[in-house]
């Protein structure tokens, strides 16, 4: 579902990906770990974001995503061509980024009729459906100011799946939380996993949900994979010591 084919990317003189290969399958999923500036967010925002490739290609699913044809020849991907392929993708963001103006339903149901093109009652009957599957049903009315932190992220995990991605993408979805209000967040997406089949691509430092969740878990650093494992075998048997040494400082830590 994504593949990672020698992506590199700098920010001025600074290697955050380099010549990066990884893939994950449908269906699976993910979490990427590693010490702040390895270059985990950095693949979110080159799936999802602003920021392009260097060198090397991204697939999701069979499109490439960095890349297009013209011709005979493969250019670089036109914006055009980025929006369709990214429809596939759903992300979650660090901060909630809810639209302050609009009620919960509205906030989950505007894009799909706006960019998608449903009818406003198919998207508010299936955006009630999500907002009961994270446990919102109640708050239809509210507006996002009167929520929760983690009734916020809860929110804005509908919104993303309202979309029908493919692939899931979170980052740091409990930072800006509570150790109460991030533990509500991380039940609903445990369940999510549980109960769907849809791609997940996770960036954390919650170590437990990365274990309980995860298919793999993949170790970071400088912009390097240095260990790709099954969660129980990375956490109590990691072989790297960057590795060894960053679970020792995030366990510690909490």
């Amino acid at each position: 579902m994504i593949r990672f084919d020698r992506v590199s990317k700098r920010f001025g003189d600074v290697v955050v990906l380099d010549e990066l290969d990884f893939a994950v399958r449908a269906g699976e999923r993910v979490a990427l770990i590693g010490p702040s500036g390895s270059g985990k967010t950095t693949i979110l925002r080159l799936l999802m974001g602003p920021e392009r490739v260097d060198s090397g290609t991204i697939h999701v699913g069979g499109d490439c995503l960095t890349h297009m044809r013209r011709g005979d020849r493969l250019v670089a991907a036109d914006d055009r061509h980025l929006r369709r392929v990214r429809r596939r993708i759903g992300m979650v963001f660090q901060q909630f980024n809810l639209f302050p103006n609009m009620r919960v339903l509205r906030n989950v149901t505007e894009a799909p009729v706006c960019v998608l093109g449903e009818p406003r009652p198919d998207a508010e009957r299936r955006g009630r459906e999500l907002l009961e599957l994270v446990g919102l049903g109640d708050k239809l009315d509210a507006y996002p100011t009167r929520l929760s932190g983690g009734q916020q992220q809860r929110v804005a995990i509908a919104r993303a799946l309202a979309m029908r991605p493919d692939v899931l993408l979170l980052d740091e979805v409990t930072s800006a939380l509570d150790p109460e209000l991030a533990a509500e967040v991380l039940d609903v997406l445990r369940d999510l996993a549980r109960t769907s089949d849809i791609t997940m691509l996770c960036v954390t430092h919650a170590m437990r949900f990365a274990r309980d969740v995860s298919h793999r878990v993949l170790m970071f650093d400088r912009g390097r994979v240095v260990e790709d494992k099954p969660p129980e075998e990375l956490f109590e048997h990691p072989e790297h010591e960057r590795t060894r040494a960053f679970l020792r400082s995030v366990l510690e830590e909490t």
